[in-house]
C-alpha cells in the first residue's frame, strides 16, 4: 500500500490514507435481499465504494507484484469461494479424550488411592472444554460433570488450551487436578492426523484397587456365616421376583376376587403386595396393600401369654422364601389368601437357573366370582333431551367429553343439503293435511325438519326437529344406526323418535348428488327418485304444430 500512497501532507495513519481523495462514497454493498419476504444471502456485484471486485480488478501493479501459488494439487481453489465462518463449520465436532485422575485416600486403612475415569470434550466451535466422569452405580461418589464448559487456563499468564496442545498419553493439569490422557475416539485421531499431530501410543486404564476389591469382597466378620450381606446386596440390589395373583376377599359384601401384584425382593427377602386398579373403579388411589416387610411363615410357640405390635426375628423360625412362591398355588399372607397364576421374564429366568425342580408354567384364571365384575355394563336408554352421542357421553366416563367430529367430511361438504317432501303417517284425521320439509345435512349427516304452514288448519308451523342425528327403530344405543341418504326413497318411512313420515317427493339436487355414488345406493332408491324428478309430460298442454305435446322438464326446488 505504501507505494500507491499519495501523502499530500497527511500522516500514514489510519483515516488518512485514500487512493483517491475525490472519492466520496465507502460504505459496504449489500450481502441480504428479501424475496417474498423470505431473507435470502447474495453475493455483493461491486466492491467497498462501488469499486469493482478483487477478482475482476487486475491493475498493473498487482500483475508486478503478483506472487504465483505453486500446490502439488490438481485442483485449483477458486478465489470466489464462499465464505464459511467457523462457528458454523466446526459446529458439533467435538474432540473426546478418554482419561483418569488418582484420588488419594488419607484416613483408610483398606485403600491409599482411587482410579476415577473420566471423559475430556473438547469443542472446536469456541475451544471450550468439560470434564465428566462417567456415573457408577452405588459408587457412594458424587458423580457426573466435574468442570462445566469453558475455556481451561494453561498458564497464568492468561493462555488457554487448545487442541494443539492435546494428545495421547500425556497429563493435564486443570485447577490442580492431574488428568492423565490415556485414549481418544476415532474421529479424534483422524482430526488430530489430519492437521498434522503425531499420537502417541494408547495407555490401558489402570485398573481401580477399590473397583476390584468390590467385585471380589472380603468377609466382614470373624467367625464363619452362611452368608456374606455385603455380597448380596453388591449382586442382588434391585433385583425382584413379580408374581401376579388373585386375592379372594371375602371381607367384602360382594365377595369380590382383585387382582394384585406381589413382589418378592431378593436382597432382603422382604414382601410387598400392590392392588391392580382399574380405570374409573372407585377404589383407594393408594394401590398399596401391603407395605414392604419380611413375613414369617413359621413363628416359635409362646410359653406364656404376651401382646406384641410386631414380631422380632428371635420369635420367627422361619421366614417366606422363593420357594414358597409357586404358580397355580395358593400362598397365604397375613391371613389372607393369594392364587398366583403368573409371573414376569425375570422371575421365570431366576427359577430357571436357581430353582429348576419347580415348574414355572402359568395357569388359566378361573371364572371370577365378583358380582360386580359379572353384573354387564347396563346404558339407560335414551330419554330424548339432546342428541344421542352427547347423552352417551354421561354413560360413559364421570366427566363427559365432547363427541369427536369428522372435520375433513365437514370442510368438504359444507352447506349441502338434500331436502325431501313429506307428511305424518298418524291415524288422527287431523294430521292429513300437514305437509313438511325434511333437510338432510351431509357436514354432519343431520335432520332438521319444517312444517309448512297451513291456512285455516290451527296448527302452528314451523320448526318440528331441531338438527339431530335420528337413530333407526331398533338400534341400540351402545351401536346406534343412523339414516343416511341410502334410506331415503320416494315412499318410504322415517321414523323420527316415534314420528312416522312418508316422503312423498325431493330437489332435483337429490338425485344430481346420488348418481355419481350410484353403486352405494340401493336400486330402489334411485328408480324412486328418477321415476319421481325425471321428465313427464302435461297431457293438458295443447300439442304444438308438428303434433307433438309440450313437455316441462322439473329443474326447481320442492315449491
Amino acid at each position: 500500500m505504501s507505494w500507491n500512497w499519495n501523502s499530500q501532507g497527511l500522516p500514514f495513519l489510519p483515516g488518512y490514507t485514500f487512493r483517491d481523495t475525490t472519492k466520496s462514497a465507502f460504505h459496504r454493498p449489500q450481502t441480504l435481499e428479501y424475496r417474498n419476504g423470505c431473507p435470502l444471502p447474495c453475493r455483493p456485484s461491486v466492491g467497498i465504494g462501488q469499486d469493482p471486485l478483487p477478482s475482476e480488478r487486475r491493475d498493473i501493479s498487482d500483475l508486478l507484484f503478483e506472487t504465483p501459488d505453486i500446490t502439488s494439487s490438481t485442483f485449483e481453489q477458486s478465489r470466489d469461494d464462499v465464505f464459511v465462518p467457523a462457528y458454523v463449520a466446526l459446529h458439533k465436532k467435538v474432540l473426546r479424550f478418554h482419561g483418569y485422575f488418582k484420588e488419594d485416600i488419607l484416613y483408610s486403612p483398606e485403600e491409599d488411592y482411587r482410579i476415577r475415569p473420566v471423559v475430556i470434550y473438547y469443542y472446536l466451535e469456541d475451544d471450550t472444554m468439560c470434564v465428566v466422569e462417567p456415573a457408577v452405580p452405588n459408587s457412594g461418589i458424587p458423580q457426573g460433570k466435574r468442570i462445566k464448559r469453558q475455556r481451561l487456563p494453561k498458564t497464568e499468564g492468561g493462555l488457554h488450551y487448545q487442541w494443539k496442545d492435546l494428545n495421547i498419553a500425556m497429563d493435564l493439569e486443570v485447577y490442580g487436578v492431574k488428568y492423565r490422557i490415556v485414549q481418544c475416539d476415532a474421529f479424534t485421531q483422524e482430526f488430530l492426523e489430519s492437521e498434522g499431530i503425531v499420537l502417541n501410543d494408547p495407555e490401558p486404564m489402570p485398573e481401580d484397587p477399590y473397583s476390584k476389591r468390590r467385585e471380589n469382597p472380603q468377609p466382614s466378620y470373624t467367625t464363619p456365616s452362611e452368608f456374606d450381606q455385603t455380597y448380596k446386596f453388591l449382586t442382588l440390589d434391585r433385583k425382584v421376583l413379580r408374581f401376579f395373583a388373585q386375592w379372594e376377599d371375602a371381607d367384602s359384601l360382594q365377595g369380590e376376587t382383585r387382582p394384585v401384584t406381589i413382589q418378592y425382593f431378593l436382597v432382603d427377602d422382604t414382601v410387598e403386595i400392590r392392588m391392580v386398579h382399574q380405570a374409573n373403579s372407585g377404589r383407594d388411589p393408594c394401590p398399596v396393600l401391603m407395605r414392604r416387610q419380611m413375613l414369617p411363615k413359621r413363628v416359635k410357640p409362646a410359653t406364656f401369654a404376651s401382646c406384641v405390635l410386631e414380631v422380632s426375628t428371635e420369635e420367627v423360625d422361619e421366614y417366606y422364601s422363593p420357594k414358597d412362591f409357586q404358580l397355580g398355588q395358593q400362598i397365604k399372607l397375613l391371613g389372607r389368601c393369594f392364587l398366583l397364576y403368573d409371573c414376569d421374564a425375570f422371575t421365570k429366568e431366576y427359577y430357571e437357573k436357581k430353582h429348576p425342580d419347580i415348574e414355572v408354567k402359568p395357569i388359566e384364571l378361573p371364572k371370577r366370582s365378583d358380582k360386580l365384575h359379572d353384573r354387564k355394563r347396563e346404558i339407560p336408554p335414551y330419554n330424548g333431551f339432546g342428541s344421542l352421542e352427547d347423552s352417551l357421553q354421561n354413560c360413559l366416563t364421570l366427566i363427559p367429553e365432547p363427541p369427536k367430529k369428522n372435520v375433513l367430511k365437514m370442510l368438504e361438504n359444507s352447506n349441502m343439503v338434500l331436502r325431501y317432501s313429506a307428511k305424518l303417517d298418524s291415524e288422527n284425521p287431523e294430521d292429513e293435511g300437514r305437509r313438511f320439509v325434511l333437510s338432510y345435512f351431509l357436514s354432519n349427516d343431520m335432520i332438521s325438519i319444517f312444517e309448512i304452514p297451513t291456512r285455516n288448519s290451527g296448527i302452528i308451523g314451523g320448526k318440528f326437529l331441531e338438527k339431530t342425528r335420528v337413530p333407526k327403530p331398533g338400534s341400540t344405543v351402545d351401536k346406534p344406526e343412523f339414516y343416511s341418504p341410502a334410506d331415503f326413497a320416494i315412499g318410504a318411512t322415517v321414523d323420527v323418535f316415534g314420528h312416522r313420515f312418508v316422503l312423498t317427493d325431493a330437489d332435483r339436487y337429490v338425485l344430481t348428488y346420488l348418481e355419481p355414488m350410484a353403486s352405494q345406493i340401493p336400486s330402489e332408491t334411485l328408480e324412486s327418485l328418477q321415476n319421481k324428478l325425471n321428465m313427464y309430460a302435461i297431457d293438458n298442454f295443447p300439442p304444438d304444430e308438428n303434433g307433438k305435446k309440450n313437455v316441462r322438464v322439473r329443474t326447481g326446488g320442492l315449491f
